[in-house]
């Protein structure tokens, strides 16, 4: 039987694939400590849960608009003014169900064969996978540690041609826990060419550190016409699972998407809609909260990364992730991630499952707790002393 040749381009995420496997081995009797996959590792907030609750009580069983609840999208445009003081009209706000949905519908709107899109590399692997399944060809923006991975406007101006339909950047930055200054976002605005559309994911716009603020896209109007804005509940409110996230649209082709969700998923779970609500107009200690900890645990990560033989590692400005680079190890990354966990029990992720630069790093997420983070660098420390 043959299938249609785009979907043998379709990559994948491995962290999942590690999460697989970690339950396999932890199935089997092997206490296996997850640094791999991206998910805090606190439960939902109380409140947000007991909203979804009631809200099925209520009897919110039935469909909702595709766009998502009226309600729903003017919390949204309330918050983004609240903290960035940016004017979202509600109108351009489009719920959704996690955020890899708006990564498919701004790459599957711009990218076909001949166009050319920018992404970050290393970065979150689903950006190149999409890229590569609408034909069009991907253009790695690169990361570097050099650069504390943030991504350099001048080089990433550099990169677009005229065929780039589309340029997308992340900050703060999975996997490489990198913040991008405001100097160099300002820089790639006032450089980005009229015919190039931008997506930036800030998904981790709240899990900074240091002083660090957000810089939106959303504050530079000059560009608002053809930005897309990715964000969402899983992070910030520990809502994985949840499957929610948001995105505002430019007017000329928010009703592209809306259309889109009309053909691909009707609409999201009402009373997780309902519970996405919660989360943005109610208490907001829990936020506060988990990044503190977060926080705590960055400064454990990388001071028992440094202390391994072999392994040096940046401090990450933001997100839950670290990414030491294990060079002198003298391992291959993926070899070395996968060695770890078959042998100790310690799920990471290779760097390469990033991106071709990603090679020479491993992704570990601080989103576990300071016990599990300890002795997984006794077990890493072990390895790499008898090998």
């Amino acid at each position: 039987m043959q299938t249609v040749a785009n979907f043998d381009r379709i990559g994948e995420e491995n962290a999942f694939a590690v999460l697989a496997r970690a339950g396999a081995l932890a199935a089997q009797g092997m206490d296996v400590i997850n640094l791999g996959i991206g998910q805090p590792d606190f439960p939902t907030p109380e409140n947000i849960v007991e909203a979804a609750v009631k809200a099925l009580r209520d009897g919110q069983h039935g469909y909702t608009p595709a766009t998502g609840i009226p309600q729903l999208r003017e919390a949204v445009s309330a918050d983004l003014h609240r903290r960035f003081q940016a004017e979202v009209n509600p109108d351009q706000v489009l719920i959704v169900p996690g955020g890899k949905v708006t990564m498919f519908t701004a790459i599957l709107m711009f990218g076909e064969p001949g166009a050319e899109i920018l992404y970050p590399d290393p970065g979150f692997p689903i950006y190149r996978s999409m890229i590569e399944y609408t034909g069009a060809t991907p253009v790695p923006i690169p990361i570097r540690e050099e650069n504390g991975f943030a991504f350099s406007a001048e080089e990433t101006l550099g990169l677009i041609t005229d065929k780039t339909r589309l340029v997308i950047v992340n900050s703060p930055a999975n996997p490489c826990g990198g913040v991008t200054p405001k100097a160099e976002i300002d820089a790639l605005v006032a450089g980005l060419p009229e015919h190039v559309a931008i997506m930036s994911d800030e998904i981790y716009d709240q899990m900074l550190y240091d002083g660090e603020e957000h810089v939106t896209l959303l504050g530079y109007p000059e560009i608002r016409n053809r930005l897309i804005l990715l964000n969402g509940w899983s992070k910030t409110y520990a809502m994985t699972g949840w499957r929610l996230g948001y995105s505002v649209w430019p007017e000329n082709l928010y009703d592209k998407a809306r259309k889109l969700a009309v053909n691909a998923w009707s609409c999201v779970n009402a009373p997780a809609q309902f519970a996405a609500l919660e989360a943005l107009t109610g208490p907001q200690d829990a936020v506060g909260q988990m990044l503190a900890e977060f926080d705590a645990r960055r400064g454990l990560v990388v001071d028992l990364m440094n202390a391994l033989p072999g392994v040096s590692c940046i401090t990450p400005k933001g997100a839950f992730y670290a990414f030491p680079n294990v060079t002198e190890t003298g391992w291959k990354a993926k070899e070395l991630a996968s060695a770890l966990l078959e042998e100790t029990g310690v799920a990471t992720i290779g760097g390469p499952d990033f991106g071709v630069l990603g090679e020479g790093y491993i992704r570990l997420s601080y989103a576990n707790s300071a016990e599990n983070i300890q002795r997984a660098a006794e077990r890493m420390r072990g390895f790499l002393t008898k090998s």
